[in-house]
């Protein structure tokens, strides 16, 4: 016979361990839970890549991976269905998009309209051939692999142009990363390299917002109301906008209003842009991104804004998304060797496309073959935004959950051979110029 002080402190106990479950659950609570497991994870990773010599990024990238079905759901099945259950993935992702629109109103910021206009020739001629090579390769692909990844309602034509923007695509932050880590930010290569990935980027959103205007778009009407409201939304906020602000930051800074001021009202044409370009059909990113493009290109302004949001957005939120992404993913649906043939030569498509896309057209405009070769190898950082429009496509339904998988690891291998490729590049010409 159990003693009764015995028993009472055993059911007590339980009770206890029961209210603490039940509180864990309340959805407060688990969100705090999982944002605190998301950064210790991700911080780790990012150190762990960093001594690897590889962007902190990427490490990220790989802790969402980690946190998500693949690996940790795999591995501790009831406790990640404890952290991480499918009620709660709403939250996480509500959390994700505010941190991505305010990461790409940063981007956006960054991107130097006058310093384009000086290299527009080069600029604009291998940045076209950087997107145009690997986008019909993208297209030649999609023909073969359409009937293995088909969604329901959704068209070839969709599916082919998603698939040619998806290897078109070149993360400008996580490149910007690899050229500082390099300290090449302040060479001619370097300049150039960010200034075609910039443009690049441009032009791959300008497609991607086709995209999800077609797939959106229940008729032709709807169709050509979205692509003439976008275009309309683009000017006033170039012709009208722009200028407006402008005038009004510099006012406010002769009356002596103050920075926080200026904060809020750049925080406020942000979200109001990323509200209009989400309410007229094309994503809320693109708006966040057109914000950050608009603002005066004043650099105190551009420190106390890349000041306010920086912090927050990549070492906060964006762990957040890529923990997101990670519970999205599902490796384990690639369980045939046909499947895991395809990637590969995914892989290989989209590394062949922007490599002859970029050095190319680079030696064609009389640059070294060791710049050229160097351009192709930093324009095949996809990392961040490839993840971005791959998460797009997934809520768009044009990607199956086997396709995100594999365009996925896609992103990661392209990103994660970038700093060795430049390595290589480095020590051949190096060999080369040893005399005998």
């Amino acid at each position: 016979m159990v003693h009764p002080k015995l028993l009472s402190i055993v059911t007590g106990s339980h009770d206890i361990s029961s209210l603490i479950i039940k509180q864990m659950q309340q959805p407060v609570c688990l969100l705090l839970l999982q944002i605190l497991l998301i950064l210790l994870v991700s911080r780790l990773f990012g150190i762990l890549f960093e001594k690897m010599k590889q962007p902190a990024v990427i490490g990220e990238i790989v802790a969402g991976i980690v946190l998500g079905v693949s690996v940790f759901g795999n591995l501790f099945p009831h406790f990640f269905n404890v952290v991480f259950p499918v009620h709660s993935l709403p939250h996480i992702e509500m959390l994700s998009k505010i941190g991505l629109a305010f990461f790409m109103f940063i981007i956006g910021m960054e991107l130097d309209l006058n310093e384009l206009k000086r290299k527009a020739k080069p600029v604009l001629m291998i940045s076209t051939c950087s997107i145009v090579v690997p986008f019909a390769l993208g297209l030649c692909s999609a023909f073969f692999i359409f009937e293995w990844f088909r969604m329901p309602s959704v068209s070839f034509l969709v599916f082919s142009i998603f698939m040619g923007v998806s290897l078109s695509i070149t993360a400008f932050p996580v490149l910007a990363r690899i050229v500082k880590s390099r300290s090449l930010q302040k060479t001619p290569i370097g300049t150039l390299v960010l200034s075609i990935a910039a443009i690049a980027d441009v032009m791959a959103w300008c497609l991607l917002a086709v995209i999800i205007t077609i797939a959106k778009a229940g008729s032709f009407y709807m169709a050509a109301f979205t692509v003439v409201s976008a275009i309309l939304f683009v000017l006033f906020m170039f012709l009208i906008v722009r200028r407006f602000l402008a005038n009004l930051i510099s006012k406010l800074r002769t009356a002596h209003y103050g920075n926080q001021n200026i904060i809020v009202l750049s925080f406020i044409v942000l979200l109001l842009s990323a509200f209009i370009a989400e309410a007229i059909g094309i994503h809320m990113l693109f708006g966040a991104f057109l914000a950050g493009v608009i603002i005066p290109q004043n650099e105190a302004l551009k420190t106390a804004l890349t000041a306010s949001l920086e912090d927050v957005s990549v070492l906060l939120l964006l762990p957040i998304f890529f923990a997101f992404t990670g519970l999205r993913l599902q490796i384990g649906l690639l369980n045939s060797p046909s499947l895991w043939m395809i990637c590969i030569v995914i892989i290989i498509i989209a590394m062949a496309g922007k490599f002859i896309g970029s050095a190319v057209p680079a030696k064609m405009l009389g640059m070294s073959w060791k710049d050229s070769l160097r351009i192709g190898a930093f324009m095949n950082t996809r990392g961040l935004m490839e993840l971005v429009v791959l998460n797009i496509g997934y809520d768009l339904g044009i990607l199956s959950p086997q396709l995100f998988a594999i365009l996925v690891i896609m992103a990661i291998v392209t990103t994660i051979i970038t700093s060795p490729l430049l390595d290589l590049i480095e020590y051949i010409f190096r060999k080369k110029n040893v005399p005998a």
